[in-house]
C-alpha cells in the first residue's frame, strides 16, 4: 500500500472525497511555492501535485502556463521541483510530480525515480504519456514503490480505458471535459459518466480534474468521485496576492473552503 493509496483510503473511511492539490514548483517563487503547499495541507488537502515546470505545457490553460513560464524565468530546476516535494513528505502528506515525459526522459527515467523516491515522492502523473510508451517506466516505478498515475478522458472508449487502468496504480486521473486546463463556471456532465465507465476497469480511486474551482464544484464532484483535484484556481489564488505572505493566505482560505466541499452532506 503506498502513501497514496493511504490518503484515498483515509478520505473513504470519513466518507468524503479526496482532495488533491496542484501548484508548480517555484511560483511565484520557490520559497512561497512550498509555503503554499504545506498551507494546502494544514487546511486539509490529502494530496499535492508539484507541477514540473516545462516550456511546452500543451494540456495547461492560461492560469497554469503563465504561471510555469514564470517558473522557468525564475530559474527553477528538476532540483527545485524535488526540494519541494520533500518539503511536503516531511510534513507528513504524500506528494506526486506532475509532468510532461520529456523532462524525465532527459533527466534518465531510473535517475528521476531514484532521486524522486529519496525525495519522499509518492508518484508522477504524466498527461502526455500512454500505456504503449511508457517503456522501462512500469517497472523502473515499481522498483522505487512510485505510483503512475494515467488520464482517462470523456473521449476514451472502452478498451482504451481498460488498457489505461490495467497500467496505473495510485489513482486514475479522469479529465472532465475534453480541452485545457482552468477553472470552469460550470462542470462538464461527462465526468460523471467518465467516473462510471472507469469503475467498471478498475478498483483504484478515481479523482476527477480541470474545471473544479470553489467549494460548490468541490461538492458536486465529491458526490461521484473518489477524489477532486484543483489547479488553475490555486495558481490563480497565488498570482493575484501582493506578496508571498498574502499569496499563501489565499491558498490557505481556498484549500480550506474546498476541503469543507469534499465532505459529502
Amino acid at each position: 500500500m503506498t502513501a497514496v493509496t493511504t490518503a484515498f483510503d483515509k478520505a473513504k473511511a470519513e466518507d468524503r472525497a479526496a482532495l488533491v492539490g496542484y501548484l508548480p514548483a517555484g511560483y511565484p517563487d520557490k520559497d512561497t511555492a512550498i509555503k503554499s503547499a504545506l498551507a494546502m495541507t494544514e487546511a486539509g488537502a490529502d494530496l499535492i501535485e508539484v507541477g514540473l515546470p516545462y516550456s511546452d505545457p500543451l494540456m495547461d490553460g492560461p492560469v497554469i502556463a503563465d504561471a510555469v513560464y514564470q517558473s522557468l524565468r525564475n530559474g527553477t530546476r528538476i532540483a527545485d521541483v524535488l526540494d519541494t516535494v520533500q518539503a511536503i513528505a516531511d510534513a507528513g502528506t504524500p506528494a506526486v510530480v506532475m509532468t510532461y515525459w520529456n523532462p524525465v526522459d532527459q533527466y534518465g527515467v531510473e535517475a528521476f525515480a531514484r532521486d524522486l523516491s529519496n525525495a519522499g515522492g509518492s508518484g508522477l502523473i504524466t498527461p502526455d504519456l500512454t500505456p504503449e510508451e511508457s517503456g522501462d517506466w512500469p517497472a523502473v516505478s515499481d522498483s522505487y514503490g512510485l505510483d503512475r498515475i494515467f488520464l482517462v478522458a470523456p473521449s476514451s472508449p472502452e478498451h482504451r480505458i481498460e488498457k489505461i487502468t490495467a497500467a496505473s496504480s495510485g489513482f486514475v486521473y479522469a479529465v472532465s471535459l475534453m480541452g485545457i486546463t482552468g477553472t470552469r463556471e460550470a462542470l462538464s456532465d461527462a465526468a460523471a459518466g467518465l467516473v462510471s465507465r472507469t469503475r467498471v476497469h478498475t478498483k483504484l480511486p478515481v479523482a476527477v480534474g480541470v474545471g473544479v474551482s470553489n467549494r460548490t464544484q468541490a461538492a458536486e464532484v465529491a458526490g461521484f468521485a473518489d477524489g477532486v483535484i484543483v489547479g488553475s484556481a490555486f495558481v490563480r489564488a497565488l498570482g493575484g496576492a501582493s506578496d508571498g505572505a498574502s499569496a499563501v493566505q489565499a491558498v490557505r482560505e481556498l484549500a480550506a473552503g474546498l476541503a469543507q466541499g469534499v465532505r459529502r452532506q
